[in-house]
C-alpha cells in the first residue's frame, strides 16, 4: 500500500503523525496533572516543538519537488514559512 505514495508524502504525513499523537498525549498528561502551572509547562513545550514540525515537513516538501520548481520560488516559499515563524513567535 505505501509504494502508491511517494516518499516525500509519507515523511510529511508520519511527522504530522507523531506531531497530532504528542499533541493528544499533551492533553492527556493535562487532564492527569489537573493543574494549572503543569497544563502550562506542557503547553509551552508544545510551543517547541510546532515549529519545528512546520520546518521539518517544509523541507520534506521542498525536497520533494525540487527538480520541478525554480529556485526563486523556492526562496519565497522559504521567506514565507520564515514569515509564519516571525509572526507568531511571542513579543
Amino acid at each position: 500500500m505505501f509504494g502508491l505514495f511517494e516518499k516525500a508524502i509519507l515523511g510529511m504525513a508520519f511527522l504530522r503523525l507523531m506531531s497530532g499523537s504528542l499533541e493528544i498525549l499533551a492533553a492527556v498528561f493535562i487532564l492527569k496533572y489537573n493543574e494549572v502551572e503543569k497544563a502550562l509547562l506542557i503547553n509551552s513545550s508544545l510551543a517547541l516543538i510546532g515549529p519545528l514540525v512546520l520546518i521539518a515537513t517544509t523541507t520534506i516538501g521542498l525536497f520533494g519537488i525540487a527538480e520541478k520548481v525554480s529556485f526563486m520560488k523556492m526562496f519565497w516559499i522559504l521567506c514565507g514559512v520564515g514569515f509564519i515563524l516571525y509572526g507568531v513567535k511571542s513579543q
